[in-house]
C-alpha cells in the first residue's frame, strides 16, 4: 500500500504513518506543522514529511503525484478545537471543509483507490439518545461538528459521482502518546496527565459528571487500517470508540491512582459548545470493519502516564 497521511506529523497521523511503515507499506506525511511536529516522525524509520497545507490544492496534488501512485489517503488534517471553531469560524471552515474537498479532488485526479477521513462524534451534538449510533440524525452544535458532517457528505457524494472509495470514521475522545497538552487542540486526558504529573491543579469545566467515550490511539490506528482495506464499505461511516463511558471526575481519580498523586479538581463554568454526554455504539464497526478495541481506558492511561514520565526532564 502507498499511502498519504494528511496531518501526518500530528498526534494520530504520525502513529498511522508509523504503523504503515512497520507493516511494510509506503507512507508519506503531509503536514503544515501548525499543530503537528517534526519530532513526532523523527524516531520512525523511513518516515517522509512533505510540508504543505491542505488548503493548497496544488501542493496536495504534487504530494500524491510524486509518490508514483497513491493507493490510500488517510485524511487526518483538521482544526479539531471546538472553541477555536467558534472563535474563528472562517478559518475553521477553510481547513476542515474546503481542505477536505481539496483532498478528495487531489485523490480523484491521482486515481487514488480510497480516502479514509477522520470525522468526529461532534456531529451528533446534544441529542440525548445514547449510545450514539451512525443511523441517528446528526445535530452539531458548533462549527467544527458541522464541518465534519458536511465533509462526510462530500465523501459520500464523491464516492457516488467519481468512484473514489471513501470511509468516514467518527472518532470519540482519542488519547495517547504524542498528544500535546499545551495545544489548543489537546484532549482533556493529555492536559490532566500533564498537570497531575507536575503537581499542578486540575480544572474541570462543569460539575465533572459529564462523560465521554475515551479511546486509546492504538485502537484508532487499528480502525483506520481496517477502513483502508475492507472491501464493500465505500461511502460508509463508522463510530470509533470503546463503547464505555467515563466521567471527568472518574478520569481525574483514575489518573491520580495511576500516577500516585492526590488530586482535588477545581471546577469552572462549562465551556460553550461542549457536549455533556457521549458514548459510542460500535456495533457497525465491529460487524463491518472487524474493529474491536484492544486497549481499554485504564490500560491506555497507564501507557500514557509511563510515556509522559519517561519524557519528563530529570531533576
Amino acid at each position: 500500500m502507498r499511502a498519504l497521511v494528511t496531518g501526518g506529523a500530528g498526534f494520530i497521523g504520525s502513529q498511522i504513518v508509523e504503523r504503515l511503515l512497520q507493516g511494510g507499506h509506503s507512507a508519506r506525511a503531509f503536514d503544515n506543522l501548525t499543530s503537528g511536529k517534526r519530532e513526532n516522525l523523527a524516531g520512525i524509520a523511513g518516515a517522509e514529511l512533505v510540508v504543505g497545507d491542505i488548503r493548497d490544492a496544488d501542493a496536495l496534488a504534487r504530494a500524491m503525484e510524486t509518490m508514483g501512485g497513491c493507493d490510500v489517503v488517510f485524511h487526518q488534517a483538521a482544526i479539531v478545537s471546538v472553541p477555536y471553531s467558534i472563535e474563528h469560524p472562517h478559518e475553521s471552515l477553510d481547513v476542515n471543509l474546503r481542505g477536505t474537498l481539496n483532498v478528495l479532488e487531489a485523490a480523484r485526479h491521482a486515481k487514488t483507490r480510497r480516502v479514509v477521513m477522520a470525522s468526529s462524534a461532534a456531529v451528533y451534538g446534544e441529542d440525548p439518545e445514547l449510545p450514539k449510533r451512525e443511523s441517528m440524525t446528526p445535530s452539531p452544535i458548533a462549527p467544527y461538528g458541522l464541518e465534519k458532517l458536511a465533509s462526510e457528505h462530500y465523501l459520500s457524494m464523491w464516492s457516488k459521482l467519481f468512484g473514489v472509495e471513501t470511509v468516514a470514521l467518527r472518532y470519540f475522545n482519542v488519547f495517547g502518546p504524542r498528544q500535546d497538552p499545551s495545544s489548543a487542540y489537546s484532549g482533556v486526558i493529555s492536559v490532566f496527565v500533564d498537570r497531575i504529573l507536575r503537581g499542578a491543579p486540575v480544572t474541570i469545566f462543569g460539575d465533572g459528571e459529564q462523560y465521554r467515550d475515551f479511546v486509546y490511539v492504538a485502537n484508532v490506528v487499528d480502525a483506520n487500517l481496517l477502513a483502508a482495506t475492507r472491501a464493500g464499505i465505500s461511502g460508509r461511516t463508522y463510530n470509533v470508540g470503546c463503547g464505555a463511558k467515563t466521567t471527568l471526575n472518574e478520569l481525574a481519580q483514575m489518573l491520580a491512582r495511576i500516577a500516585g498523586r492526590e488530586v482535588k479538581p477545581r471546577h469552572e463554568a462549562p465551556r460553550a459548545g461542549d457536549i455533556r454526554e457521549s458514548v459510542a455504539d460500535i456495533t457497525r464497526a465491529r460487524e463491518e470493519l472487524g474493529y474491536a478495541p484492544k486497549v481499554g481506558v485504564e490500560e491506555g492511561l497507564r501507557e500514557l502516564v509511563e510515556w509522559v514520565s519517561r519524557r519528563a526532564p530529570q531533576s
